[in-house]
């Protein structure tokens, strides 16, 4: 798994990647960063562990083209479980286990966010704030809205199970090719084995909830 990764040690620091973790080639991981087991790091995710460390917990995704950085003497953690939607930038803030960022959210310095709490697309969260334990945060800046229904919790987990099973898939299939230079009808579908109300969830699990 690690040839061809964009891995990077700093003054002696290495990145760790656990058996099991899906890291794209093209995501970007420097210095102190721990990737643990079943996670899944999508493509152009930079993950920059040159000032303070970075940890992303057991079967987390961090998608594409998200940003997670933090400042000396401070940890940026990824709870357990967490779910980071494309484009999403974390900074020196702590997830609690089963968290979902949204889409182009920001997630600013010492900011805490609880257990199961999902802070919607394109919010911002100010530094130093703190959004409880399932509840939804959302605006700029980002206000506690309402408290998450059981339904909503469910919606997020199988989203988030959805990518834990990607990261198998794409350690086990996923390859450097050369395209096609024309459609084929009877081509196979990525999406056979997902079932249609698994892929309405995938369109909301980045946090646009009602």
């Amino acid at each position: 798994m690690a040839a061809g990764l964009k891995v990077y040690a700093i003054n002696g620091v290495i990145p760790v990647i656990e058996p099991g973790a899906f890291v794209h080639p093209d995501a970007v991981l420097i210095g102190d960063v721990i990737v643990e087991a079943g996670c899944y790091i999508g493509p152009c995710a930079s993950l920059r562990g040159d000032f303070g460390r970075i940890i992303v917990r057991k079967g987390s995704n961090v998608q594409d083209s998200c940003i997670l950085h933090s400042l000396p003497g401070f940890d940026a953690v990824i709870g357990a479980n967490g779910h980071i939607g494309h484009g999403a930038v974390i900074h020196s803030a702590q997830l609690a286990d089963n968290v979902l960022v949204g889409m182009n959210a920001v997630v600013m310095d010492h900011a805490r966010i609880g257990e199961s709490a999902i802070i919607a697309a394109m919010s911002f969260v100010k530094a130093g704030s703190e959004i409880p334990a399932r509840h939804l945060a959302a605006g700029v800046p980002a206000r506690v809205v309402r408290e998450l229904s059981d339904k909503e919790l469910a919606m997020k987990i199988e989203g988030t199970r959805k990518y834990q099973e990607l990261a198998q898939r794409s350690l086990a299939t996923l390859q450097r090719s050369e395209p096609l230079s024309c459609f084929d009808s009877t081509r196979p579908r990525v999406d056979a084995d997902i079932s249609l109300p698994a892929r309405n969830q995938l369109d909301r699990d980045k946090g646009l909830i009602d």
